[in-house]
């Protein structure tokens, strides 16, 4: 008996290995092959159809069979040839079968039975009339059930190599992504989830629907791989409730595109993309105001400085949507400036946009350059986002943060008073607010320059300040850094496990800056209401999770990727502050506060500047921290000068310095 039942076991083997073989052969065929190939097996059948029908009416396998019974066969063959040719039975790719291919059939193989009785009739061949009926049912399970068998074997094949996958949403969101992936052999969905509770318990296309809350449990039972959110149209609200559920799952988790975005046509429905960082950071986007946008840029010539980096570059593509006559693209980078006019060339020539775009080099901290430009072409609204705001670069580059953040601003907006701009726009971040490091500290005095000459009434210039928090995506922000440590198997750095920031998208951030140059009178300091503060280590967990990887700590040793505690760099603060202790005032959006901050008047602000220039060209890195701790509030000086340079300098003799001869005297005149 063990002898008989390994025998069976061996011939099933060699069985399931033959027909593998000949599914794969037939799978590489070409497709006219494949379809004369169906054809062949459909015309096959007919025959064998009437065989098997005549024995099951008469009982018996000793049936007479006649030359009119030969005739009729033949002609329903040749007929019925026809017919499935011409109702495209063949057209249908078979693994990728759907309803029209099995209303084909159904019709081909009705049509087919109506041609037998037609033929029986017209030969007055003697048969019962209920063969017709056995011939329809046995012909519907050879034409359709090869094609079912055929499917099947490619999916049974097909689940071995592709990535077991859940889409979260069962709605029609979900069922095109459904349909989209199953046109592919990278994923396998096997599940459904979704919050309606009337879907739970059914199957869709094979698929069936759960709840999130049996979830747990069903990714082992699986072994789902990824998840992929179906929720195009869902709010943000319920759209970061989902993520924030699935963080601690471990499962790598993405999503198709957004609305908006499918409905314009810039996205399909099958491209499936990372989380997006407004998900993961579970913050509500400022919605912006269109009558404030347009307001200092329609139809005017505008000045983007620092055009090239993240928030310029953005700044610049919103600006362009709004139609100036003139941008102004200037920056000390040549490669960063060729980017962003080349993206920009692109999108004016396919939105038929007439404005006039510019590519200038220069350096902010050059005044004749920049006077030059604001009136050569009577720019009428600057942006000014040229700065330095990596905090750890700035603290071993002193001077020169230094000179481009303060010395650069005071440049440009001298330059723009001159010139008589009607306004021009600081770019600030939320560092400026009782700074610990020399970056936010000069951001604030660049900040204290533009509230002294706005009092000054400098030129009839509108000088207006926007500040806000951490941009995410931006060069240097922590998030593009956890992707990258994560994609390669860790250690994520964190500099403090309670650490905690603020954050805010590119373009909404660039908007902000847009809708306040609109609103602000003169020496106005705008900050945005970001919400709670985000912990940075809640962060670098989440995205470990959603990249389908374990945190490794104490508690979980076998994990993926380990977080590790670097400490606090020098200057860094454990919690950024968006306001100091001056009032707060409202604005006409909701959601955009205008705060009343001290400042010196430009007589004593000119002096500050002229010590901070001298400072600069005597290269004395100790002496700009003196200065900033007495006219910064909250300036914190406990930490010694980081400044690479200035290490080495103080390492020689004293005398022995070089002097900078490039910095122009504050004072004008």
């Amino acid at each position: 008996m063990n002898l008989l039942f390994r025998m069976l076991r061996e011939a099933a083997r060699a069985s399931s290995g033959f027909i593998t073989l000949l599914y794969e052969r037939f799978v590489v065929l070409p497709h006219n092959v494949k379809q004369a190939l169906l054809l062949l097996v459909d015309l096959v059948s007919i025959p064998v159809a009437l065989f098997i029908a005549t024995t099951l009416r008469y009982g018996t396998l000793q049936v007479e069979i006649g030359s009119s019974e030969l005739l009729v066969c033949a002609a329903t063959v040749l007929v019925s040839a026809v017919v499935f040719l011409r109702l495209g039975l063949y057209r249908a790719i078979v693994r990728f079968m759907g309803h029209e291919a099995i209303v084909a059939i159904v019709k081909g193989v009705t049509i087919s039975a109506l041609l037998l009785a037609l033929f029986l009739l017209l030969t007055r061949t003697e048969v019962p009339r209920s063969l017709p009926m056995i011939y329809w049912c046995l012909m519907l399970i050879c034409v359709g059930g090869s094609r079912l068998l055929l499917r099947s074997w490619y999916r049974h094949r097909r689940q071995r190599s592709a990535r077991r996958i859940a889409i979260y949403g069962a709605g029609s969101a979900g069922r095109q992504l459904l349909t989209a992936l199953l046109h592919g052999e990278q994923f396998d969905p096997v599940l459904f989830i979704d919050d309606n509770p009337a879907l739970r318990g059914r199957v869709i296309n094979d698929v069936p629907v759960i709840g999130l809350d049996q979830l747990p449990g069903q990714i082992r039972h699986y072994g789902i791989a990824e998840i992929f959110l179906a929720m195009a149209s869902i709010g943000a609200d319920r759209r970061r409730e989902i993520t924030q559920a699935l963080t601690e799952l471990a499962v790598h988790v993405r999503t198709i595109p957004r609305f908006e975005d499918l409905v314009r046509g810039r996205a399909d429905i099958s491209e499936v993309q990372e989380i997006t960082l407004e998900d993961l950071l579970g913050r509500e986007p400022v919605p912006p105001r269109p009558d404030l946008l347009a307001v200092c840029i329609a139809g005017k010539r505008v000045m983007v400085t620092g055009a090239g980096g993240s928030i310029g570059s953005e700044l610049c593509r919103q600006i362009l949507a709004e139609s100036p006559a003139e941008l102004l693209l200037v920056d000390a980078s040549e490669f960063a400036l060729y980017n962003i006019e080349r993206e920009l060339l692109e999108v004016a020539a396919r939105e038929g946009l007439a404005t006039r775009i510019v590519a200038l080099l220069g350096s902010v901290q050059d005044h004749a350059r920049m006077r030059l430009l604001l009136e050569g072409f009577q720019v009428q609204t600057v942006y000014h986002a040229a700065a330095y705001k990596h905090v750890p670069l700035v603290e071993h580059n002193v001077i020169e943060g230094v000179r481009n953040n303060v010395m650069g601003t005071l440049t440009v907006a001298r330059a723009a008073a001159e010139a008589k701009v009607r306004t021009f726009v600081l770019v600030s971040t939320d560092k400026a607010v009782r700074p610990t490091n020399v970056m936010g500290a000069s951001k604030r005095v660049a900040e204290m320059v533009m509230q002294s000459l706005a009092a000054a009434n400098a030129g009839g210039t509108r000088y207006v300040i926007v500040r806000f928090g951490n941009v995410i995506g931006s060069s240097g922000s922590v998030v593009p850094l956890f992707q990258e440590q994560i994609a390669a198997g860790g250690p994520v750095t964190v500099t403090h496990a309670e650490a905690e920031r603020y954050f805010m998208t590119i373009p909404e951030a660039a908007q902000l800056v847009l809708q306040a140059s609109a609103m602000g009178s003169g020496g106005d300091v705008f900050v945005l209401d970001m919400g709670a503060r985000v912990r940075i280590h809640d962060l670098a967990r989440r995205m470990i999770h959603l990249a389908g990887k374990e945190v490794r700590d104490e508690a979980n040793p076998g994990g993926d990727i380990e977080i590790r505690i670097t400490g606090l760099r020098p200057g860094e603060k454990l919690r950024e502050e968006l306001l100091s202790e001056g009032s707060v005032g409202a604005t006409g959006h909701p959601m955009i506060l205008r705060a009343v901050e001290e400042c010196l008047p430009w007589v004593e602000l000119e002096r500050v500047l002229e010590e901070l220039r001298e400072a600069c060209v005597d290269y004395d890195c100790n002496r700009v921290r003196d200065i900033f701790a007495r006219v910064v509030r909250g300036f914190d000086d406990r930490y010694p000068c980081a400044d690479a340079l200035g290490e080495r300098l103080n390492e020689r003799a004293a005398g022995q310095r070089p002097r900078l001869k490039m910095l122009a005297p504050v004072k004008s005149g």
